[in-house]
């Protein structure tokens, strides 16, 4: 009997720390938000969550309000859900609500990348540097010649001229924008190695159109990657694809290319002379590709597709890119040079921007989330205050809280391309919830000290491939009647939503 009560005790004290770990004593205390911890332990609400992140945030809303906390996979999270409060989430400062320790988990989980803690202000210095102001101008102009390579390449082909090609659209956007991104951010083959230009852009086509192929393997690996719950073949076939995109986007294979933008230089340099060893270097090129081009492709996709189903917004921003490329004294002719599609003509497009600005609205969902570093009072915009615990995360999900909410946003599961413009054709930006303006009306980008500092460029990127596509082709779906696919709901978080489906359409060279 003894020996039976330390042994008992023991166990005991086991099974108790256990329960204590998996988070099945915490309660709540005055003062904080409603608490939800699910009825796994550890766990917690995480399954849902991860079926329909929106349908489960739209519950715990309707359940307990605009601020709770719920236990997803033993971290304590707090959605924020109010849009007259995101100020004190995005403007709270760094030492109580940390943007960099969440992203650096994530960023070595899925790109085998270690960061240092001063990732983030080299690349708010480089980033500003080349992808704002006049470097923005030089990355444009460089889009827009391997676009113009990958586009029209067979244009003034007699062959090609009154031709249809069919073509998934998700897969044709994707492929074309994303390969043009990687050609202008990476460089391209140098004719001298080919023997001529046009060789040149023929390998340029061969080799993107293959680096394109397996970086959309490992993108439908990424959600159950970054969650950590890939099957081990899955596993076994991301390092895969991650060893192939550290070896494709190396240095040493970089350094035969011509045209690397400065962007993308300045970051190997400035890492290197941190003395970062050059195949950690490598792991962040990859880093760099996916956050610069994992969602413009698909937002092209849903913007054309929002065209064909929509006729008065198809003739909107034709008569736009029309009026707007005759201002610039240019014509397009099978014979003639193709368009150049400059920064200053991007710069005059009230009507495309707001098309882009709808189509962000509707499919772009990301979850901004911060760890919370110390004790904090979250302060509403109504007067309520709750008390946020150290060692928690807080997180703010604008899709439900702004981008659908129908007050703010009327109809709002329907595109309506100048849903962004006043009256008099300039750009809308007041937006009302319970008669007060909304300052945060659409948040595809992310906000504060985590905003996408590519966003310019992504911008760009999508409304140079919209802009040509309107030039340059007829197109339309094989289906008139199709629906529009829903979003697939295991991407909820990332960016810009992909569809559940493929859609089938054709188009042919205008002239």
């Amino acid at each position: 009997m003894g020996l039976l009560l330390p042994l008992f005790l023991s166990f005991l004290a086991c099974i108790l720390g256990g329960l204590y770990i998996l988070g099945a004593f915490r309660q709540r205390c005055p003062g904080e938000p409603p608490l939800d911890k699910g009825w796994i332990p550890w766990l917690g609400h995480i399954l849902e969550f991860r079926r329909d992140t929106a349908k489960f945030i739209q519950r715990m809303r309707q359940k307990h309000g605009d601020v709770f906390t719920v236990q997803l996979c033993g971290f304590y999270v707090t959605f924020l859900q109010d849009p007259l409060s995101f100020g004190a989430f995005v403007k709270e400062s760094r030492e109580k609500l940390d943007f960099g320790t969440f992203a650096r988990q994530l960023v070595t989980r899925v790109f085998g990348y270690k960061s240092n803690n001063n990732e983030r202000i080299i690349n708010d210095a480089l980033s500003q540097k080349h992808l704002k102001g006049h470097g923005l101008q030089i990355m444009t102009e460089a889009m827009m010649g391997h676009l113009q390579n990958l586009m029209l390449h067979d244009f003034g082909s007699a062959a090609k001229q009154k031709t249809w090609t069919e073509d998934g659209l998700f897969n044709y956007c994707y492929n074309i924008v994303f390969r043009a991104g990687y050609l202008a951010l990476y460089g391209n083959t140098t004719s001298k190695t080919e023997g001529n230009e046009e060789k040149a852009k023929a390998k340029d086509r061969i080799e993107s159109e293959a680096l394109f192929h397996e970086f959309r393997k490992y993108d439908q690996l990424f959600p159950n990657l970054a969650y950590g719950v890939l099957p081990p073949g899955g596993r076994k076939e991301a390092f895969r694809l991650m060893r192939y995109f550290w070896d494709a986007l190396s240095i040493t294979k970089m350094r035969s290319k011509d045209n690397i933008s400065g962007w993308i230089w300045n970051m190997y340099n400035i890492r290197r002379e941190e003395g970062r060893p050059e195949s950690m270097i490598d792991r962040y090129m990859f880093v760099l590709l996916w956050a610069s081009q994992g969602n413009t492709g698909p937002s092209s996709f849903w913007l054309l597709l929002y065209l064909m189903k929509d006729p008065v917004a198809m003739e909107a921003l034709r008569k736009e890119v029309d009026m707007v490329l005759k201002g610039s004294g240019q014509e397009v002719c099978p014979d003639g040079p193709p368009v150049n599609l400059t920064y200053e003509m991007l710069m005059k497009t009230p009507v495309l921007d707001s098309a882009v600005e709808e189509t962000l609205r509707l499919v772009a969902a990301p979850i901004l989330t911060r760890s919370v570093l110390q004790d904090m009072t979250l302060k509403m915009a109504d007067g309520r205050e709750f008390f946020i615990r150290k060692g928690d995360r807080m997180s703010v999900f604008p899709y439900v809280a702004i981008h659908v909410d129908p007050e703010i946003h009327p109809d709002p599961y329907t595109f309506k391309y100048d849903r962004f413009l006043t009256p008099e054709g300039t750009k809308k930006t007041d937006f009302y919830k319970r008669g007060k303006r909304v300052k945060y009306y659409t948040m595809p980008w992310g906000s504060g000290v985590s905003m996408c500092p590519g966003r310019f460029f992504a911008t760009n990127e999508l409304k140079q491939f919209i802009f040509l596509m309107l030039v340059y082709f007829d197109f339309e779906l094989i289906n008139p009647d199709e629906k529009i696919p829903q979003i697939d709901y295991r991407r909820w978080g990332f960016g810009t939503m992909h569809p559940d489906r493929e859609v089938k359409f054709r188009y042919k060279f205008r002239y």
